[in-house]
This record gives C-alpha cells, sequence and structure tokens, in this order.
C-alpha cells in the first residue's frame, strides 16, 4: 500500500524541497499550506517536474486546522505514515540577535504558537491515523539553536545566536519529541527531532551556507527510517546532536 506523509510548511524552502525528495521516493506527499495559491504553485512547480502531489491547507493560528488536516488525510487515505512538522517562524529575522530582556510578548506568543503549540495540537489529532501505519513516523523540525548543553558551553559555535523566542520554542520541541518518542516506544512509530543545518531561506538569511536544494537530507533520512532506526533524539543527517 502507497505511504502518505503530510509535511506543514511545504509550499517553499526547506519543506518544499523535502517534499519533493519524498514524493521521488514512491511517497505519496500531502503539503501544507497556509496559503492555498501559493501551495497551487508548489504542486504545478513539482508537476512540471513529474511529480504529482497533493495539497491541503494548513494555518498554525487556525484552532480548526488540525480537525481540517485529520478530516482530509482520513477521507482521502485512511492512514498517515509519515508526519513532518515542518512549518516554523523566526519573527526578527536574525538569528544573532541577543534580546532576552527586550523580546516581547507577542513575539513570544506568536513565535510559540507556530514552533511548539500548534505542532502539539497537529500531531495529537493525527496520531490516530499514524497508529494505522505499519512504520509510523513523526519528525519534528528543530535546530541545533534549541540545544541547551551546546548554548551553555564555553566557546560555543552558537554563542552568538541568542534569539529568545525562537531557540526557547525549538527547546520546548524537543521536549515534545523526547516525551512522545517515550510514551510511544512500544508502537512502531519513532519520533525525533531534526536540525536541517543552516540553510538559505527566508529564516537562514543570505549568508547562510546551505543551499535550500540540499536542505531535505535531515528530514528524510529521519522520515524514511527502518524499523531499527533511532527514536526520541536530535539529528542532523546522520549525527547525533546534544540536548
Amino acid at each position: 500500500m502507497e505511504k502518505v506523509a503530510f509535511i506543514s510548511g511545504a509550499n517553499r524552502g526547506i519543506g518544499f524541497e523535502t517534499a519533493k525528495k519524498l514524493a521521488q521516493t514512491g511517497v505519496k506527499v500531502v503539503l501544507g499550506s497556509r496559503d492555498l495559491d501559493k501551495g497551487e504553485e508548489a504542486v504545478k512547480k513539482l508537476r512540471s517536474i513529474g511529480i504529482e502531489t497533493d495539497l491541503t491547507q494548513y494555518d498554525a493560528f487556525d484552532k480548526n486546522a488540525p480537525q481540517k488536516v485529520f478530516d482530509y488525510i482520513s477521507d482521502k487515505y485512511k492512514k498517515l505514515d509519515i508526519l513532518i512538522n515542518n512549518a516554523g517562524v523566526l519573527l526578527t529575522g536574525d538569528i544573532f540577535v541577543v534580546n532576552s530582556s527586550t523580546v516581547s510578548d507577542k513575539d513570544l506568543k506568536e513565535t510559540f504558537q507556530t514552533n511548539f503549540f500548534s505542532v502539539i495540537s497537529l500531531t495529537q489529532k493525527l496520531l490516530p491515523l499514524i497508529k494505522k501505519s505499519d512504520a509510523g513516523r513523526i519528525v519534528n523540525v528543530s535546530t541545533i539553536l534549541s540545544s541547551l548543553t551546546l548554548h551553555s558551553a564555553k566557546d560555543s559555535p552558537i554563542s552568538p545566536a541568542k534569539e529568545l523566542a525562537y531557540n526557547a520554542s525549538k527547546t520546548a520541541l524537543n521536549a515534545f519529541t523526547i516525551h512522545l518518542a517515550l510514551e510511544l516506544k512500544d508502537t512502531n512509530i519513532k519520533v525525533n527531532s531534526g536540525h536541517p543545518g543552516w540553510v538559505k531561506t527566508e529564516l537562514g538569511g543570505p549568508k547562510a551556507p546551505i543551499e535550500v536544494e540540499d536542505s531535505y537530507k535531515t528530514s528524510l533520512r529521519l522520515a524514511t527510517l527502518d524499523q531499527d532506526g533511532p527514536s526520541g533524539g536530535l539529528f542532523h543527517e546522520n549525527d547525533v546532536l546534544p540536548w
């Protein structure tokens, strides 16, 4: 039976590249896009290179979005094999800002809504469909900037990057990964966080060393782990990163 995947924020950037590569493995990919017009453009772009995908609307600020996605996938596919929680925001647009003493309540709340709260709501709603899979995989797209170990280490390579809302929201996301993986340890579902690298997206900025075309690798690996693969970790490609 054909595998089915849902990727949030899949109309551009890392999500789009992940959708493309995952679909090329034979998985039916449903793109989640807040803007349906932009989502349709992504579907057409993929179709132009011979890749057929599906599309449904997903808006992290719509409290009814998880139910809408569940209904769409349940009605059309009956199950879900892969969930990639890819949608994320960095509202300041600068990972190198130091703003713990100045970050606004608005930025904190909006960042956590997209990067953390909505991920939990969506995952919880879709979990019954994932449990119908023979090999369920949940990938939470995180970042090395979520690592408290590295942030607190002397001479850490990520030391200058102290944008609180983004970093803290991804640290919280990692906690969800650990807790959910433990809860599902006796099932066929694997849950992992993935750091795609510093990528030249709107979020990563033009100075990032990784081209967006190469940004899919970690998410693809975690989405296609075999039964002996890890669960409950933070990874960049094949490397284990510290919490």
